[in-house]
């Protein structure tokens, strides 16, 4: 599968088959995400992979009872040890490179059958208790990963090119 491919296949899965991901295939991923750029190559982001059944009910419940939390045979808290560095343009570093990193896998993961899904609707404190991430590490997302109990569904629309695209400058 090429890169294109794994873009256009890639969707939000809100519904895991009760099965596990293969060790291989969770390393391959968790690589991908190793191999992300990141600003000044400072590597701050850190992945506490969860397989435990009870553990993974936590997180559902600290994730607004997104029933799919809990299904997901892997949940991976994407966090990053940060040192709030600010790039020259004012974003702040972490929460971009954390962000690239879970695309990578998100794409890694499609590329090997499996679905994913980012949930940015969790508490940060609640997670942080169910883990034991200390206070200063920030979680920027959670990343739900298994195998699909469906296929993809049709895809959502999208805005055209023209629509998103401007060339030279901002124009009307």
């Amino acid at each position: 599968m090429d890169v294109m491919e794994a873009i256009k296949k890639r969707y939000s899965v809100r519904s895991y088959q009760d099965c596990a991901v293969e060790t291989e295939k969770l390393d391959s991923i968790l690589e991908a995400a190793r191999l992300a750029p990141s600003a000044s190559n400072r590597q701050e982001w850190r992945f506490i992979v969860v397989r435990d059944k009870n553990v993974r009910q936590r997180l559902m419940q600290a994730a607004k009872d997104q029933v799919f939390v809990g299904q997901a045979p892997v949940v991976i808290a994407a966090c990053a040890k940060t040192d709030s560095h600010v790039m020259t343009c004012g974003q702040q570093c972490y929460p971009i490179d954390v962000a690239i990193a879970i695309e990578h896998m998100a794409l890694k993961a499609t590329e090997e059958g499996l679905g994913t899904c980012w949930i940015g609707a969790f508490y940060e404190d609640a997670v942080k208790e169910i883990l034991g991430i200390p206070q200063d590490i920030r979680i920027v997302a959670l990343l739900a990963l298994g195998y699909p109990v469906k296929l993809r569904p049709n895809p959502k629309d999208r805005l055209r090119l023209k629509e998103i695209v401007m060339y030279e400058g901002w124009s009307k």
